[in-house]
């Protein structure tokens, strides 16, 4: 495909995404009935797509136009191009500049407000106003707008950090050691071959942002001998307290949704880690741990920049119905906790109302637990956003 058929691509997926369909769900079946294009065409098209809707209202406030073909102006622009190089009306590329369309991308636009400016909905901007910092608000909201690195989490119970490197290096990928966590590498070069790489298939690394090994690392495990993942989800904070732990905890994994749990028995055989996944909800069990973590469902705000389609998609209701589920979560897990053991309370979300005013709701609910740790992790450091909640239970 040349750059201009990419780009003709994107419009149309773009378009239908505003119609409200979900991205991945388009992207797949634009793959399949295009069967011509290439693994590098089908990355071009899908980076221009995320791109287009990380920078949405900055793009079309840039080109004057609300739609897929104004967004994909906009992100030309943004690199420096000229629209009329890739809209020639030639086969596969988008049609040339209409007079209404020369015209308007000619006009003087102003500032743009600032919901346009970082690229977020009118509705939440005011929240976030009210969560981060003010030297922290903009930078952490603009780090968003970007696509985020490929950080990765080295499994030194197989392996050392400059020996990971050295395996990865010979298929091309380079990395640098990150300071932010102590197993943390960056993909420098060629991003898409780490999944390939036989450091990844032999377990010797997984994938997993800086920020979600800093929460690990700050985690309590030095005095716990059995901890429980209540939301595991994938897997990836239990894997990664395997490896922290060098495998001597007593470690059980659930999740709600049993299929997000599907691949992790064979992600840690492939790691060298005993994770117990359990199919019956512990919290109706009479079961207690040392250490139980709550990687509870979230808005995502701190994580928009790897779904970016979400950032549109979420209104007022879902952060209501989220925190409704969120203050369930905490309120049915707590008697799973022993005395003098560790409730870790974690989400990917920037907002109070998913994190501190849940903490403080539930502290004043429940005199028995007090806080031991509190942290926030901004994407303004290079990481997805991050809200971490160490409580422990006491006997009163």
């Amino acid at each position: 495909m040349t750059p201009s058929a990419r780009y003709a691509a994107a419009i149309d997926i773009l378009d239908r995404i505003f119609d409200g369909a979900p991205a991945e769900k388009v992207l797949t079946n634009w793959a399949r009935s295009n069967r011509y294009a290439g693994s590098k065409d089908r990355a071009a098209v899908r980076d221009i797509v995320f791109d287009c809707l990380r920078c949405k209202r900055t793009f079309m406030f840039r080109a004057g136009f609300e739609t897929g073909r104004g967004c994909v102006m906009g992100h030309i622009l943004a690199q420096g191009a000229q629209i009329e190089d890739f809209f020639t009306g030639e086969k596969f590329a988008p049609a040339v500049l209409s007079d209404v369309e020369f015209t308007v991308l000619q006009e003087h636009k102003g500032c743009p407000e600032f919901a346009i400016q970082l690229d977020i909905p009118n509705w939440i901007a005011p929240k976030l106003d009210a969560a981060l910092e003010d030297d922290d608000l903009v930078p952490a909201l603009s780090s968003l707008q970007s696509r985020g690195s490929l950080d990765l989490r080295v499994n030194t119970c197989k392996t050392t950090i400059t020996s990971a490197q050295a395996s990865l290096a010979k298929e091309g990928v380079e990395t640098e050691v990150l300071e932010l966590s102590s197993s943390a590498l960056r993909v420098l070069t060629n991003p898409r071959r780490v999944a390939l790489s036989e450091a990844y298939q032999n377990g010797l690394v997984e994938i997993q942002d800086v920020g979600s090994q800093m929460i690990v690392d700050a985690l309590p495990l030095d005095t716990v001998q059995t901890v429980l993942d209540y939301c595991a989800g994938g897997g990836g904070k239990s894997l990664a307290i395997a490896a922290r732990s060098g495998g001597s905890k007593k470690l059980y994994a659930y999740d709600q949704s049993q299929a997000r749990m599907n691949d992790l028995p064979a992600r840690s055989k492939r790691a060298g880690a005993q994770v117990n996944v359990l199919t019956n909800d512990p919290a109706k069990q009479k079961m207690q741990y040392d250490l139980v973590l709550l990687d509870v469902p979230c808005s995502g705000t701190g994580a928009w920049r790897r779904n970016p389609d979400g950032k549109w998609r979420f209104t007022k209701r879902d952060l209501e119905d989220l925190c409704i589920v969120q203050q369930d979560i905490l309120r049915s897990t707590q008697n799973l906790v022993s005395t003098q053991g560790y409730l870790a309370y974690v989400t990917c979300s920037l907002l109070l109302e998913e994190n501190e005013n849940q903490i403080e709701t539930f502290l004043k609910e429940n005199p028995e637990w007090i806080s031991l740790k509190r942290m926030r992790l901004s994407p303004s450091r290079g990481m997805d956003g991050f809200f971490l909640e160490v409580l422990q239970k006491i006997q009163l």
